[in-house]
């Protein structure tokens, strides 16, 4: 049986939630909005859109979407050549891939992103394929992008877990039908991931991979 470990990437193997959030915060200051840090910390995670709408709300100039969310990008990219893997991430898939795991990410972010994060990660050997925004109708919380990423690894719902960071993370999971395990190295408490669906909640990668052994991804493996 193909078992899939689907990772989200960014606050669950790279170091990026805080640099987005200041990116965000950035394109809508220079676009006239005030908006809270605390606040884009929580949507980070979202789709684009999602995000502008939840922070800006549904009554907004959305022709003003596309003008925020290149802003976002275009701060975003000075970071790319300094992006940093959160202790243990490489590590974890190698293991995973080493255990007979399918390691597969799922995504919002673009080509030149996505590539930026990969460096960082540092563990192409044993990543089998990419869910990506452009391959998916709904971004997270909308299980699609898992899905997706099944779908690359030829794997089932219930042989197949999702590791991430977000309670959109976790939501997607959940509406996917795989077992959803939150990690708090993207910022957000333990108690929102646990109501959002985690069946276990690690510090990080580092924290997983040092009790795998004991883990809900070591139980779906004694099923066979």
């Amino acid at each position: 049986m193909t078992r899939a470990a689907v990772f989200d990437v960014d606050g669950t193997l790279v170091d990026t939630n805080h640099l987005h959030v200041v990116c965000w915060w950035e394109a809508f200051r220079q676009a006239g909005h005030r908006v809270a840090t605390h606040a884009v910390h929580r949507a980070v995670g979202l789709p684009s859109e999602d995000l502008i709408a939840r922070l800006l709300g549904e009554d907004r100039d959305r022709d003003e979407d596309s003008e925020l969310s290149a802003a976002h990008t275009a701060l975003y990219a000075t970071y790319f050549e300094r992006l940093a893997p959160i202790e243990g991430a490489g590590d974890l898939l190698r293991a995973l891939d080493d255990r007979g795991w399918r390691v597969v990410l799922a995504t919002s972010a673009g080509s030149a992103e996505l590539g930026a994060l990969r460096r960082a990660i540092d563990a192409d050997d044993v990543i089998a394929g990419v869910a990506g925004a452009d391959d998916v109708e709904s971004g997270k919380p909308a299980p699609d992008p898992v899905h997706r990423a099944l779908d690359l690894a030829g794997a089932d719902p219930g042989s197949s877990v999702f590791v991430g960071d977000t309670v959109w993370d976790m939501k997607a999971g959940a509406a996917a039908g795989v077992l959803s395990v939150g990690v708090l190295a993207g910022g957000i408490p333990r108690r929102d991931l646990e109501a959002a669906g985690a069946t276990a909640v690690y510090d990080g990668p580092a924290a997983l991979l040092s009790c795998l052994d004991e883990s809900p991804l070591a139980r779906l493996e004694r099923r066979g």
